[in-house]
């Protein structure tokens, strides 16, 4: 009598079951290695922007610090932090100085496109003449626009003859293209250009924000306001683009997951019960062992027969 012969397991690329695609092999084709250089270059763009707002933070907390150390600090005269050489230190950035001079009132600038409390105004910059003879531009405060936002209301007139000033320093502004000044109007607090403008004297290394002047005036533009200590929205953008760029590298994952089911011509349902399919090595042996056995038992049994 006959032992009916046993047959090992078909093994993959033979028989039933199909080669699965292993490791990151699928990556060495021209499309997948299109798709893996897409999604690093999108993650290097997302860091890049992920590093930049972690500079802007730096930067305001930078500014908190410049805040909380100098807006109550005593005033210290303007030639301490201004000297006639016209530099500025940011260091000195919301600094109170004591300046003491007369307004040149017929050669005021006014600042326009200036948002406070949701309205559109004017900023309103007189120049404070010295004793050494320079001019230091002084932010008076805001005024509202009148019949348009091309038009300033009136301009409340500041002290006549000799006046003391306190104000707190802020550098130039940076000048805005396309906007020129126009009409006795600047688009933006640049002391070049105002120097320009005023004939050659005025200190450009910084401006005042007026906190207070003597002797004093019934009818004043509406005053700057002690700013926020505020870090701003930056960190939590910085972190978002980390997390894309993370993403990006997940969803490379995901997809190079799916193609390897498609070439198993698999279902996405199919997934999980052909991964718990995959035999250890133990399993394959234990198997093995069992047919062995059982070879060993068929041939007792048919010498004991025979």
């Amino acid at each position: 009598m006959s032992v009916p012969a046993t047959t090992d397991a078909p093994t993959r690329g033979q028989g039933t079951l199909p080669d699965y695609p292993r490791g990151l092999s699928i990556l060495l084709t021209r499309r997948w290695v299109g798709y893996l250089v897409a999604v690093v270059v999108f993650a290097l763009a997302c860091v890049s922007l992920g590093l930049w707002q972690f500079a802007r933070l730096d930067e305001a907390r930078l500014q908190m610090s410049r805040i909380a150390t100098n807006y109550d600090a005593r005033p210290v005269p303007i030639e301490n932090l201004l000297p006639a050489d016209g530099s500025f230190e940011p260091g000195d950035t919301w600094t109170p100085v004591l300046a003491s001079g007369t307004y040149d009132t017929q050669r005021q600038l006014l600042v326009r496109s200036r948002p406070h409390d949701g309205q559109v105004g004017f900023e309103v910059l007189t120049p404070l003449r010295l004793d050494d003879g320079r001019v230091f531009i002084v932010d008076r405060g805001w005024i509202p626009s009148a019949q348009t936002t091309a038009d300033a209301s009136d301009i409340p007139n500041p002290p006549s003859g000799r006046v003391e000033v306190v104000a707190r320093l802020k550098p130039s502004e940076p000048p805005l293209a396309g906007r020129e000044a126009s009409k006795g109007t600047v688009a933006t607090i640049e002391l070049a250009l105002i120097d320009d403008i005023l004939g050659g004297t005025v200190i450009t290394g910084a401006y005042g924000l007026l906190a207070s002047e003597v002797p004093p005036v019934d009818v004043m533009p509406i005053a700057s306001e002690r700013p926020e200590l505020d870090e701003g929205p930056h960190l939590s953008y910085a972190l978002q683009w980390i997390l894309f760029a993370i993403m990006g590298f997940v969803g490379l994952g995901l997809a190079i997951r799916n193609e390897r089911r498609i070439r198993l011509g698999l279902k996405p349902s199919d997934n999980r019960s052909v991964v718990r399919r995959r035999r250890s090595d133990e399993s394959i042996e234990d198997d093995a062992i069992d047919r062995e056995l059982a070879s060993t038992s068929a041939k007792s049994d048919l010498r004991e027969r025979n």
